[in-house]
């Protein structure tokens, strides 16, 4: 399961519906891609429809979607916000990451 912050859901509220997505119809999608300075990426996006491997969480009112592949390397992690000084934009918090790098883009198990 996948944990979604009070700040990162408004936020995702917003951007949702400025891209044209209906936040309450509509899913975030996660995953996990090769790539980064760590060897891994997060992957975020909206998406309309769920596939046939789709896991479904839903979250402080916000629908998740998570591939099979990359479910195993999100479980437990909470997605939040951060509009401090030290950068803006969603921050993974994964349990699972042994490593990440400074950017908090990439993540190592």
């Amino acid at each position: 399961m996948i944990k979604v912050s009070d700040t990162a859901k408004k936020k995702v509220v917003e951007l949702m519906s400025d891209e044209g997505y209906n936040a309450t119809t509509d899913f975030v999608r996660v995953g996990v891609k090769s790539g980064g300075c760590s060897g891994l990426s997060y992957d975020l996006k909206f998406d309309k429809a769920q596939e046939q491997d789709d896991k479904v969480f839903e979250d402080n009112g916000v629908k998740i979607i998570v591939d099979k592949k990359s479910f195993l390397y999100l479980i437990g992690t909470t997605l939040e916000y951060s509009g401090g000084l030290n950068g803006t934009g969603f921050v993974f918090n994964n349990p699972n990451a042994n490593r990440t790098c400074g950017c908090g883009e990439s993540f190592s198990l």
